[in-house]
């Protein structure tokens, strides 16, 4: 019997076309907003924003940054239930961390006595922030984790999805300047559920190096 977990990862697969008569139920979303919310992250950094596109008017400012490039992934914005963008903080700092050791305080995680030793762990960010006090390569690493969990989640709940890397930083950056306020945006995951009739990659079996050439156990 397999195993439920291989189950949700043999099912998933990249979604090219949309029905867009379809819409992901409130508590489906609900529950992928707190998965996103609950992913891991290097030292609990959080350094992400997700920008849930939703409405028709958000859909339409999402559609217009593709005008210069990856038209392909286009179609997606308005016939997809959601789209959320992935944004990570170019320049994570010493105060955005203490957001975090603040908050892990209030949980209880440790006390406000242990506070400054809890920056020891910001030796991490330090070593991959250069000398204009950028760590985007990092930062972007660790949004990746959270996609990575999200796919997982919409392949349990049975909801389709396309990430697209096929996006346009900068006119995003333009478009959703107020909702960024200074992060960027590199990857964009589509949701919703696909159309049955023109999907052609939901019928494609799944095709994966053998285990043994990607996996050596020491």
């Amino acid at each position: 019997m397999t195993h439920p977990i291989i189950a949700d990862l043999e099912s998933r697969y990249t979604a090219k076309r949309y029905d867009a008569s379809k819409r992901i139920p409130q508590a489906d979303l609900d529950v992928i907003y707190q998965a996103m919310n609950l992913s891991a992250s290097s030292i609990n950094s959080q350094p992400w924003k997700f920008i849930v596109i939703e409405s028709d008017e958000a859909k339409q400012r999402m559609h217009d940054t593709f005008a210069n490039k990856f038209q392909f992934n286009q179609p997606h914005i308005k016939a997809a239930s959601h789209i959320v963008l992935f944004a990570h903080n170019p320049k994570y700092t010493r105060e955005d961390y203490a957001k975090v050791v603040d908050k892990g305080i209030e949980d209880k995680r440790s006390t406000a006595d242990e506070r400054e030793q809890a920056f020891g762990a910001f030796a991490f960010v330090d070593l991959n922030t250069d000398e204009n006090g950028n760590n985007a390569t990092w930062t972007k690493a660790q949004t990746y984790l959270a996609l990575g969990n999200t796919l997982h989640v919409l392949a349990r709940l049975g909801i389709d999805s396309t990430t697209m890397e096929g996006v346009d930083s900068e006119l995003i950056g333009e478009i959703f300047k107020d909702e960024l306020d200074g992060y960027e945006c590199g990857v964009a995951l589509a949701m919703g559920y696909h159309h049955s009739a023109e999907d052609y990659n939901a019928a494609l079996p799944k095709s994966r190096l053998p285990l043994e050439q990607v996996l050596q156990v020491l």
